[in-house]
């Protein structure tokens, strides 16, 4: 299963066809599941974070190198979550990613996964860019902000 950016296709997820929707295949595997079988509620929040890293490193970002060079990091500031239905074990999923809002040191993703042409959870997440060392916000670096803001 291979990532892949959706370009001017809103398809069932209600996105706007203007945006360029980053669409990462999962699986959910034992690991991912509580006693019944059932995706543990948590879990969502993994797939949605692997998207997202998933995302950057098909822009050519790393956040290894962003960490290393930089001292930058990103850190979930918030996040709202809604819970639509199960998902369960061996379902074959789709993380759907698009930035809905870039600011001078945030980025706000809206996030679903889906089963097929069935939406079973939703995010919205707002990352706030920090520098790691102070433990304070700072500004994405202007390349970066530039890079994301042409898939924004």
């Amino acid at each position: 299963m291979q990532p892949r950016i959706e370009r001017n296709n809103a398809r069932a997820c209600d996105m706007p066809a203007s945006s360029q929707p980053f669409v990462l295949p999962a699986r959910v595997y034992y690991e991912d599941t509580d006693a019944g079988g059932v995706v543990y509620y948590a879990n969502y929040l993994k797939f949605c974070e692997r998207a997202r890293t998933e995302w950057l490193r098909t822009l050519g970002v790393s956040q290894q190198a962003l960490l290393e060079e930089q001292g930058l990091g990103f850190v979930v500031r918030s996040l709202e979550a809604d819970y639509l239905a199960s998902a369960r074990l061996d379902d074959a999923l789709e993380v759907v990613t698009r930035v809905a809002m870039l600011r001078r040191a945030s980025i706000l993703f809206e996030q679903q996964v889906m089963r097929g042409q069935e939406r079973i959870f939703t995010v919205r997440v707002l990352l706030a860019s920090v520098d790691l060392r102070r433990q304070k916000p700072v500004a994405i670096p202007a390349s970066l902000h530039a890079l994301l803001e042409s898939t924004a």
